[in-house]
């Protein structure tokens, strides 16, 4: 009698363990579905359309549901396209092409928003709010190098060539290098409960770890009562994930992201809840190996002269390297972005429960030190679907890869 009480004890308390386990989204609830093309446009020059392009991207579920996304990485303009099915196949021409609904069009336009040097972009779709009838497409935008704080974030209207979008905003007093890159949705009823209204998250790796040693996390939300902010507002923030920046020379303690890389590259994410698993994601290219500043044959730069001499092509491109790179998801627990809102732990604090590497559905990785594997990323909450855009993969144009989170 005693065992058997023991063990029906040990059923019960292992049970709920089990729940837990069970509600934390795991990479092996990803189902891959193949990939589509983007279309050829020929209606705007080469250096807008989807050639180089990529580098933001957003699901609106509005009517049949469509994919908003940027062109060209040197000026950004924003495409709306529809969903063709994917295919799975080794062949690029077996792949089905997305068409345009929207064609390329600046929605930073009238802002006073100026170009900026290596520009860093973000989209995500919002629905309605307050008096407003229709979603919007809230955007990040920013640059490599900064030397001034910079109005970061501000939204456009779907119908895009209507050029009336609202901003620009700071968010506070934070560097840029810590937003104006990725950007996507926190699920309501933890903004209800756990960020007070801030219904947006941004963020921002920038490689050196001039913004924190692993992704950037920062919820915001573009609303006091209901009304849209002036120009040049400055919105209420709260860092959920922030790892110590590098030149932060002050730190007593350096927090980084576990296995972190000064070459690492995060550059999409989203907060996922899907059937009864939760997780946050961050999709990006890995260093992995051993890391330094210098060129990809091993050359180290040194601090102070003398400077070793440039190698010659592939070998010339300067910046932070690793032995090999592999594009991969973090997972982190929504869970312990709560206990960071609530001031239980710190923002750097938290790290990944899990990674998922995607290199084998990769088309264009050719090499082990190539960078930038993927550029963007998205999450269609209605069907469960993660999309991922590789980059460059189609000549020189991306390509959406496409998960299904199985139930």
């Amino acid at each position: 009698m005693k065992y058997l009480i023991i063990l029906i004890f040990s059923f019960f308390l292992f049970l709920p363990l089990q729940n837990i386990q069970a509600k934390r989204l795991m990479p092996d609830d990803f189902i891959y579905k193949g990939a589509f093309r983007l279309p050829e446009v020929s209606s705007v020059p080469y250096d807008y359309s989807w050639h180089w392009g990529g580098d933001a991207m957003t699901y609106c579920p509005d009517d049949s549901g469509s994919l908003y996304a940027t062109g060209h990485d040197h000026n950004q303009w924003v495409s709306e396209i529809n969903i063709p099915k994917p295919i799975i196949s080794n062949n690029l021409n077996d792949l089905n092409t997305a068409g345009t609904i929207q064609n390329f069009t600046n929605i930073r336009q009238g802002l006073g928003i100026g170009d900026r040097e290596i520009p860093r972009m973000g989209l995500e779709y919002l629905g309605p709010r307050g008096d407003q009838k229709k979603g919007r497409v809230h955007f990040s935008w920013g640059q490599h190098f900064y030397e001034d704080l910079q109005e970061s974030h501000a939204m456009s209207l779907l119908v895009l060539d209507k050029k009336k979008s609202k901003g620009p905003w700071y968010l506070g007093k934070r560097t840029n290098y810590t937003s104006g890159d990725y950007l996507f949705k926190i699920p309501q009823k933890w903004v209800r409960n756990n960020s007070k209204g801030k219904r947006l998250a941004t963020g921002r790796f920038r490689d050196g770890g001039w913004s924190g040693m692993g992704p950037s996390l920062i919820a915001y939300g573009p609303w006091g009562k209901g009304q849209v902010p002036s120009p040049q507002a400055t919105l209420k923030s709260k860092a959920l994930i922030k790892y110590t920046a590098s030149d932060d020379w002050e730190a007593t303690t350096q927090h980084k992201l576990n296995n972190y890389h000064h070459s690492d590259e995060w550059i999409g994410g989203a907060w996922i809840k899907a059937n009864d698993k939760k997780g946050v994601i961050f999709a990006g290219t890995k260093g992995t190996g051993e890391d330094w500043y210098g060129f990809a044959n091993g050359v180290v730069w040194p601090d102070d002269p003398p400077y070793p001499p440039i190698p010659d092509p592939p070998n010339d491109d300067r910046g932070w390297w690793s032995t090999g790179f592999k594009g991969q998801l973090l997972f982190y627990n929504p869970k312990k972005l709560k206990k960071v809102a609530s001031g239980k732990l710190k923002p750097w604090e938290p790290q990944p429960y899990a990674t998922m590497d995607i290199d084998e559905f990769m088309y264009n990785v050719t090499s082990a030190q190539q960078k930038r594997h993927i550029s963007s990323v998205a999450f269609d909450q209605k069907h469960d679907r993660l999309f991922i855009m590789e980059y460059r993969a189609d000549d020189d144009k991306p390509i959406v890869h496409v998960w299904k989170i199985k139930k």
